[in-house]
């Protein structure tokens, strides 16, 4: 296959493109710089704008898939998170519009067109869902910023199924990495003998290892039948406070010491949200489809990552 992947420098996008590669598939990764990158054999590096199709929209002609992952990090770069001042959050918004744009306008352009568009979301796309009810793809979006990006994300390619491309939307959880994400800044209060639920810990955490999420991505890639809307996320979610307490069990530290919401909060602002809002997604029909996941328990997940 000849991969297209936008956002192909980040955390997922960058395990997605070594995956392939290593299997003998073309990928050609689109970054704003891509000089600064370090590529590995079997991947090259190409140069966009993240807002158009000029200098790359080419080589969509004849692609086999492209996946777009590409926008601005929802919690910044750094090991804590960035505060959203209204701009970062414009920002954020604008980035996932403009390189769907961007990717459509693409294959509108192209002659003979790709097969495939996987497009990436987010688990956020169903808001703030407090209860313990279940959350499949059929269920309709949330309130609140992050559900409103998500849509406006997935929207923003909405156009190529008009163009006869078959279009896979991930909606990603919670990516289990200790190189960046959600994990890190978990597991440090424990490195302490301070960790502990964030909040009250009665919000539903769906998590993914980024093994699977990876696995994920390639098994939709290569299934010819997938179409519409797919949780990336485990068929084991956990609340936060048992999430913690699993953390506790494999690195051998006490999980009863909590952040109160009030603290994060004041020293987040509004994107406490990230860790403090929740829902019990599943990933209904990737299992369906005959996806097995290779860590679909946290203690599994989180003895590989941080043992």
């Amino acid at each position: 296959m000849r991969v297209i992947i936008t956002g192909g420098t980040g955390l997922i996008g960058s395990e997605l493109a070594k995956d392939l590669a290593a299997d003998g598939h073309e990928v050609i990764v689109l970054s704003r710089n891509p000089n600064k990158h370090t590529f590995p054999a079997g991947i090259r590096g190409e140069k966009w704008d993240s807002k158009t199709a000029a200098h790359w929209g080419h080589l969509a002609d004849g692609a086999d898939a492209i996946v777009n992952l590409a926008g601005e990090p929802i919690a910044g770069s750094g090991l804590l998170p960035s505060r959203w001042t209204d701009e970062r959050k414009r920002r954020i918004r604008q980035s996932r519009i403009d390189a769907g744009t961007a990717v459509a306008e693409a294959i509108r352009a192209a002659t003979n067109k790709p097969k495939l568009l996987i497009q990436s979301s987010g688990i956020d796309y169903y808001g703030d869902v407090e209860s313990d009810k279940i959350i499949t793809e059929e269920a309709p979006n949330g309130d609140g910023f992050l559900a409103d990006v998500t849509v406006d994300w997935e929207n923003s390619t909405a156009a190529v199924e008009e163009m006869g491309v078959r279009r896979v939307i991930i909606r990603t959880g919670i990516v289990l990495s200790t190189e960046s994400g959600a994990l890190p800044i978990t597991v440090l209060p424990f490195k302490f003998f301070a960790g502990g639920p964030l909040g009250n810990g009665e919000q539903w955490w769906p998590w993914i290892h980024l093994e699977d999420e990876v696995r994920a991505i390639r098994f939709l890639l290569e299934s010819e039948t997938a179409v519409g809307p797919y949780n990336l996320c485990t068929p084991n979610p956990l609340k936060n406070k048992a999430f913690a307490k699993v953390i506790g069990n494999v690195m051998n530290r006490p999980a009863f010491f909590p952040t109160p919401a009030f603290a994060l909060k004041l020293a987040l602002g509004e994107i406490a949200a990230i860790v403090l809002d929740g829902r019990r997604a599943v990933p209904q029909k990737l299992e369906e489809a005959g996806f097995t996941f290779k860590y679909p328990q946290a203690a599994e997940a989180l003895r590989d990552l941080l043992n």
